[in-house]
């Protein structure tokens, strides 16, 4: 997030003040939160460049300058730019209702620009063959990183599976709030079965690795440029993890899911039809260990060991901590080049380029679709959604009266926080790690 302030002579005769140097009292300019496209509205560099020729006495966009006699001997302030790549802080990520579509990662108004754009440029040029992956090939720089995801989410799970064991998890037995704590929140946010009775109460229980780490599911395609799943074989094409199978589209080779690779591009004989292209010429495939990595595999529950020390644990949660951020890493380059669809209406998700025909969304209006799903491009959350957690603070315990000064991180980093990690800077805003707790409401009731 950048700020800035332009300082210029003043026709006062009295001396001006120091420009000031504290961000906090600086016009904050628009903030980029989450990875949904939003357009600018503020142009940075021109109002920099034009502050900076006012300042200078030269022309400028609506005439000619003038400074006063009574400012020869006054010094010449310049643009003053302020820059922080982690706000101080943020607003919580906000939760769509059910009878709200998602919005488009990027509006529709802009990809018909982008369109217009595209067809402007390529008139008159001789068309470009597909880069990969939209050829049938694989992109052999994304290979390794395929690897790693694939990996790290195998050590994310494990690794949760240690800490949950000395990290106490609360789930709500009526709705699908968690919280990181040896007692649950004590917030009245229940809209679960007998909620009213409750007023809103939650009833707190253990809970498993799932309501954690959120399991997106889609199903496994051995063509991934193959005709689409018709509804009738919605049974038969089998499921498993999204990231494993955005992974396996990746390069990633299981024995067990089976895919199609290419060798040579595919040869296009339609706007959407498609031939692939004689191999008979090549020479039998030979396995290729360049790009390879050993897989590891999920551990069943009866062999996870709980650390044993302190110093174990803080050793963990720091590896655990390391392993989310290269999932989404990892997961945030696969996507910028296979394409991923997300329903508009319900959290279903397809790796393809288009998706599949099976009529199962139960979303809001769904009989007025046919149960059929709004395709739209996927972000990382749709792939990788964080449960957000209310954050502990220091003294331990929430007051339910001073529910606007605590702060919410994913219930990993919440979970690897209090196994002895540093807190991630990309975190803190949400965490509002800087908000002063009052000591009691009468104190909460004076902050203005």
């Amino acid at each position: 997030m950048g700020e800035a302030l332009a300082m210029r002579p003043s026709s006062s005769p009295y001396p001006l003040l120091p420009p000031p140097t504290c961000s906090s009292r600086l016009p904050p300019l628009r903030s980029f939160v989450g990875l949904r496209w939003s357009a600018p509205r503020v142009q940075v560099r021109e109002q920099l460049n034009w502050a900076a020729r006012i300042g200078s006495g030269t022309r400028g966009c609506n005439g000619r300058f003038r400074a006063p006699a009574s400012s020869t001997s006054l010094p010449c302030h310049r643009a003053i730019v302020i820059r922080n790549d982690n706000s101080q802080n943020a607003d919580f990520p906000r939760n769509y209702s059910k009878r709200e579509k998602k919005p488009f990662p990027i509006p529709v108004v802009e990809l018909r620009r982008r369109a217009r754009q595209r067809m402007k440029q390529a008139e008159g040029k001789p068309k470009r063959s597909l880069p990969p992956p939209k050829n049938g090939l694989l992109v052999h720089r994304l290979i390794p990183e395929a690897y790693r995801v694939y990996n790290a989410r195998i050590l994310l799970i494990n690794n949760l599976k240690r800490l949950m064991k000395v990290v106490p998890v609360k789930g709500c037995k009526y709705c699908s709030e968690i919280h990181v704590g040896f007692d649950g929140h004590p917030f009245r946010t229940c809209r679960g079965m007998s909620s009213d009775k409750r007023r809103g109460e939650h009833d707190w229980g253990s809970t498993l690795l799932e309501a954690v780490f959120l399991p997106v599911e889609a199903y496994h395609l051995e063509d991934r440029l193959g005709p689409r799943i018709p509804h009738d074989q919605r049974f038969a094409v089998p499921r498993i993890p999204a990231l494993v199978e955005l992974c396996i589209q990746a390069g990633v080779d299981l024995p067990e899911y089976p895919t199609k690779r290419r060798r040579k591009p595919i040869i296009k004989i339609g706007r959407t039809e498609f031939v692939d292209a004689n191999e008979d010429d090549l020479p039998d495939p030979e396995p290729d260990e360049r790009f390879k990595e050993p897989l590891l595999e999920e551990l069943p529950d009866n062999e996870i060991i709980a650390p044993s020390s302190p110093e174990e644990t803080a050793v963990l949660a720091e590896e655990t901590l390391e392993a989310w951020e290269t999932v989404r890493k990892g997961a945030l380059r696969l996507l910028k080049s296979y394409a991923v669809r997300v329903c508009g209406y319900c959290p279903e998700v397809h790796i393809g380029s288009s998706g599949h025909k099976a009529r199962n969304c139960g979303a809001f209006k769904h009989q007025q679709r046919n149960g059929q799903h709004g395709w739209q491009a996927a972000v990382l959350d749709d792939l990788i959604p964080p449960r957000y957690v209310w954050h502990m603070p220091e003294s331990g315990e929430l007051q339910k009266e001073l529910k606007n000064f605590y702060g919410q991180a994913p219930a990993i980093v919440e979970i690897c926080i209090q196994g002895g990690a540093e807190v991630p800077d990309k975190y803190k805003a949400t965490m509002r790690l800087d908000v002063g707790i009052p000591s009691s409401l009468r104190e909460a009731e004076m902050v203005v």
